[in-house]
């Protein structure tokens, strides 16, 4: 789906497209967030800063002025939507061939627009995926633009019936799925894999491991997550979303899945079930 508006930074200069040998293109040396609007707000915008501002630092590449960055936003946010999902993408910028970057090329920023996905009504459904996810510390929990894992991990299946996958690492154990965190319930707690050796640091993650006292992260096989009490995904575009099936295994409403949606709610009114976003928009069939 194209995008419903985007502007391209080199530095700070506006630029029409992307430069060919941008190392972003080349390499996918950069970062991305995907934040979502709601009501022409930024959800949860400091934490999204925060992380890009931790990756560019992590991987040494240029970051905007906070304040230069969210003055174009109020820019372009009153012209979006009432509900949309912003994405921005950061790279270290031109350089030439051979992955020796340049230290004073200027960082590449996109920003774009977009309309928001379904949200599916019922519990999702989900399967194991073949793709093994790579245990690389160096870039854990990063949000970098290096996804091939997960595109390939999402290319086998096309049964609309399947809303997820979930992921293992190359170990064995419970990674994420394709495009989320995932949180399981054993013992009465929440527990989620952690993301020092693979995976991404949600903000979505970060909001249930501060405001639930008994979660917390935890090293999880695949037989832990089917005899798990219960399962949900999240992100920070589609909130908390409790998990039906997975494959053979089925999971019952929880109270306590219930009652962390209505915490979140509470906290955050743009995942209020009751908004738009649950539902499908009737002008834009999303």
């Amino acid at each position: 789906m194209s995008a419903l508006a985007t502007v391209i930074y080199r530095g700070r200069e506006r630029v029409p497209a992307p430069d060919p040998a941008d190392r972003g293109l080349a390499y996918g040396d950069g970062l991305f967030e995907t934040v979502l609007v709601h009501a022409r707000r930024a959800v949860w915008w400091p934490q999204h800063w925060e992380r890009l501002a931790h990756g560019a630092g992590t991987l040494g590449i240029g970051l905007p002025q906070r304040e230069w960055l969210e003055a174009e936003l109020g820019v372009l946010l009153p012209k979006a939507p009432d509900r949309a999902v912003l994405k921005l993408i950061l790279t270290r910028g031109t350089s030439g061939r051979g992955y020796a970057a340049d230290p004073q090329a200027d960082p590449t920023l996109v920003i774009s627009m977009h309309a928001v996905p379904a949200t599916p009504v019922e519990p999702l459904r989900l399967r194991w995926c073949e793709t093994r996810l790579a245990i690389q510390p160096a870039l854990a929990g990063l949000k970098h633009l290096n996804r091939l894992e997960q595109v390939l991990a999402r290319a086998e299946w096309q049964d609309p019936g399947i809303h997820e996958g979930l992921m293992l690492d190359t170990a064995g154990q419970l990674a994420c799925a394709t495009a989320a965190n995932v949180f399981v319930r054993i013992q009465g707690r929440w527990l989620t894999p952690p993301v020092s050796r693979r995976g991404v640091a949600g903000v979505t993650r970060a909001w249930v491991l501060a405001n639930v006292p008994d979660a917390a992260e935890a090293e999880l096989e695949r037989a832990d997550v089917e005899s798990a009490e219960a399962l949900f995904l999240c992100n920070a575009v589609r909130g908390i979303l409790p998990v039906g099936s997975l494959g053979e295994r089925r999971w019952a409403a929880h109270p306590a899945l219930d009652e962390l949606r209505r915490r979140l709610a509470r906290s955050e009114p743009a995942f209020d079930p009751g908004v738009r976003f649950w539902r499908k928009n009737p002008r834009t069939g999303c």
